[in-house]
C-alpha cells in the first residue's frame, strides 16, 4: 500500500501564498536554514520533526522572509522528517527562517508527486509528466535480440521535463546495458569467476526481488526495492544467492529539471564474501539514449559529430570523451541531440561513498559510462558489512551547464545546516 506523503496546500512548481487554514493549530517551531559558504536555491532539504509535531498528520511550513506557506512532506524513520525544496534564494552566510506547525486535516489537497504501482513497473510522475519507470516484472528481449538478456531491476526510461529520454535498453550494440543499473563485471564467488553485468557469459545475473515500500506527496516519491544478484554457474533454475541489494530511489520535480537520489545497500546474501576484482568497468551504470550512439564508430574512434549520434561527456574537471576515463571526478554529465534538441543527465558522487571520488570508466564511442572503485585495486563485500553507494542525477534540457552542476553537488554533498530554533 503506498504511503502517501503528508500535503499541505498543493503546489508542485510553485509556492502557494494562500492563507493558512483557521484550524486547531499548534503554537510550532522555527527552523533555521544556514545556506553556508555558498548561495541556495531550488535545493530538497530535510529536518528531523521536532518532538512535540510527531505524530501530528498535517503540517504547514511557512517562510517567514517571504510570508508564503511551502509545500512539505512526511519522510518515514526513526525519527520521521520533514522535507521540503528552498526555492527562493539564501545568499552565501545567510539563513532563511521558517515556521513549522500541526493543523487541521482538512488541509489535505491533491498529491501532485505520484507513484503508480501495476505490478510490473514503478513509476513516479508529476502531473501529466513522466519522471522515471523502474521495472518490477521481467523484461523479455526485443524482437532480434537474444533472450538471455531479459532483465528486471532497471530504471528505463528517464526523462527530462520537456519529455526527452535520456536512457536506453537493449540497444542493440550492447544489449546488456539496461537504463540505470547496477552489476559488477570481474568478481570471484566460492573460487570461481561470476560475471553479472555480461549476461551472455550466463554466470550471474541481477533481478527484482521484492517492493519493500512507497511514498508519493508534494514534494517527491519515492520507492523501496530489494534486488537478488545470483549465481548461475552451475543451474539458472537453482541459482545460488549472492547479494541482496536495497534501492531507495526518490525523485524532486524542480522548475526546469528534475533530481533522482539514488542509494543502494548491498549486502551478502549468505556466509560467503564476494571478491570484486580488479578491473576497467562495472558498478553503477547508466546507458544514454540510442541516438547518442555513432553508428560508424569502431574500438575506440570517438564520435564524429558530423555524423549521428552527437554526444558528449563532459566532468566536474572540465574534461570530455577523449580524456576524462578513469579520473576522479566529482560528477559526469551525458549529454546529446534528442530530435534536434540538447538534453541530458548528470550523476554526482557522494563523498562517503567508498574511494571517493570514484574513478569512472567513460566509453570512447558508446553513450555509458559507469562509476567504478575497482579501477583502483580489488576490494570484497563480506558478511556482515553493507556495501552502500549514493548518488543524485540531476535530469536536464539544453546542454550540461557545469556551474549549474557544480551548484548542485554543493548541495548535495554539504547541504545547508539546518537548526530548530530555541
Amino acid at each position: 500500500m503506498i504511503q502517501p506523503g503528508l500535503i499541505v496546500l498543493a503546489g508542485v512548481l510553485a509556492i502557494s501564498a494562500a492563507p493558512a487554514p483557521e484550524a486547531s493549530e499548534s503554537k510550532g517551531v522555527a527552523i533555521d536554514v544556514y545556506a553556508g559558504p555558498r548561495a541556495r536555491a531550488m535545493v530538497p532539504v530535510a529536518c528531523p520533526i521536532p518532538e512535540p509535531l510527531r505524530g501530528r498528520e498535517t503540517l504547514l511550513l511557512e517562510d517567514l522572509d517571504h510570508h508564503v506557506h511551502v509545500p512539505v512532506q512526511i519522510l518515514p524513520g526513526e525519527p520521521p522528517s520533514v522535507v521540503w525544496i528552498v526555492r527562493e534564494p539564501i545568499p552565501a552566510g545567510a539563513k532563511r527562517r521558517f515556521h513549522l506547525r500541526a493543523i487541521a486535516d482538512q488541509a489535505v489537497g491533491a498529491i501532485p508527486v505520484r507513484l503508480f504501482d501495476d505490478r510490473k513497473t514503478l513509476e513516479i510522475k508529476v502531473g501529466d509528466r513522466s519522471i522515471l519507470r523502474y521495472r518490477e516484472q521481467v523484461v523479455e528481449s526485443p524482437e532480434g535480440i537474444d533472450p538471455v538478456y531479459r532483465r528486471s531491476g532497471q530504471i528505463h526510461p528517464i526523462l527530462t521535463p520537456s519529455g526527452r529520454l535520456v536512457t536506453d535498453d537493449f540497444p542493440p550494440d550492447h544489449p546488456h546495458q539496461h537504463g540505470l543499473f547496477f552489476a559488477w563485471v570481474n568478481t570471484t564467488f566460492e573460487g570461481h569467476h561470476v560475471d553479472f553485468w555480461n549476461q551472455k557469459e550466463r554466470t550471474g545475473r541481477v533481478l527484482h526481488a521484492s517492493t519493500l515500500d512507497r511514498n508519493e506527496g508534494p514534494v517527491f516519491a519515492r520507492f523501496q526495492v530489494r534486488l537478488r544478484h545470483e549465481d548461475i554457474t552451475a543451474s539458472e533454475d537453482k541459482p545460488a544467492p549472492v547479494l541482496n541489494e536495497d534501492w531507495d530511489v526518490r525523485a524532486y520535480p524542480l522548475e526546469n529539471a528534475f533530481l533522482i537520489d539514488f542509494e543502494s545497500r548491498q549486502s551478502a546474501a549468505g556466509d560467503k564474501p564476494l571478491k570484486i576484482n580488479k578491473y576497467h568497468y562495472g558498478g553503477f551504470g547508466l546507458r544514454g539514449n540510442r541516438a547518442w550512439l555513432d553508428p560508424a564508430a569502431k574500438g575506440n574512434e570517438p564520435p564524429d559529430p558530423s555524423r549521428s549520434g552527437e554526444s558528449d561527456f563532459l566532468t566536474s574537471e572540465g574534461k570530455h570523451r577523449g580524456d576524462g576515463n578513469h579520473t576522479r571526478p566529482l560528477w559526469v554529465d551525458l549529454s546529446g541531440r534528442i530530435e534536434g534538441k540538447l538534453a541530458g543527465v548528470a550523476v554526482l558522487d557522494h563523498p562517503d561513498n567508498f574511494r571517493f571520488p570514484q574513478p569512472v570508466r567513460l566509453h570512447p564511442n558508446k553513450p555509458y559510462f559507469c562509476f567504478a572503485p575497482m579501477v583502483l585495486e580489488e576490494f570484497e563485500i563480506a558478511p556482515g558489512r553493507t556495501y552502500v553507494s549514493r548518488y543524485r542525477l540531476l535530469v536536464h534540457d539544453g546542454p550540461a551547464d557545469a556551474e549549474a552542476i557544480d551548484r548542485a553537488w554543493h548541495d548535495y554533498a554539504e547541504p545547508p545546516r539546518i537548526e530548530v530554533a530555541e
